[in-house]
């Protein structure tokens, strides 16, 4: 398998992976934000409006889009990360997290 196969695998998954949260299962995220963390509605738009247009332009055929995509949702997965020690989650709401991060990671180590 080709390094190009392997990112365009990885490519998908977190782009499938945010779309999935971020729209399929909106009713949780909008409990989270309110229950778990207590941020304002506005953050959790903000936060999901970002990731969505990272994960668009992730999977885009632009280079440069690709890689503001990938940087973006470092940076988001970090405060995710940073967010879920601060309400002391349990590690297996972490791991999603983590997971992405990971997977961002591996793409910039392999770009």
């Amino acid at each position: 398998m080709s390094i190009e196969m392997i990112t365009t695998v990885i490519k998908t998954v977190i782009s499938t992976t945010l779309f999935f949260v971020w729209v399929v299962r909106y009713k949780n995220i909008i409990t989270e934000f309110r229950r778990d963390y207590n941020y304002p509605d506005w953050l959790r738009d903000v936060t999901g409006i970002t990731k969505l247009s990272c994960a668009v332009m992730l999977v885009s055929s632009n280079p440069e889009l690709n890689n503001l995509g990938l940087k973006g949702i470092i940076f988001l997965m970090c405060f995710a990360i940073l967010t879920h020690i601060r309400v002391k989650s349990a590690f297996r709401k972490v791991l999603p997290s983590i997971a992405l991060l990971s997977l961002c990671l591996t793409l910039l180590f392999l770009a």
